[in-house]
């Protein structure tokens, strides 16, 4: 029984780094700050934070409007 905690235990330590670097990052760029903190005690806000629109003026908000600006067709 000890052996299964164990590994249990590592497989949720494991998802939680792999959270850490992808939800939170992405969480924090839209702007979320508070939900990016509070969310290192409770993961699933991470989910919320980066579900939402980014916020403007935010590192994700002006990297899409930059990828926008260069995807857009030129006027002739």
């Amino acid at each position: 029984m000890d052996f299964w905690q164990w590994i249990v235990g590592v497989a949720f330590f494991a998802f939680y780094i792999v959270c850490l670097f992808t939800v939170c990052r992405l969480t924090f760029q839209k702007g979320h700050t508070i939900l990016g903190i509070v969310g290192i005690f409770m993961p699933f806000l991470w989910l919320i934070g980066a579900i939402l629109p980014a916020k403007p003026g935010s590192r994700f908000d002006e990297a899409q409007r930059n990828q926008y600006r260069v995807s857009a067709p030129t006027p002739s």
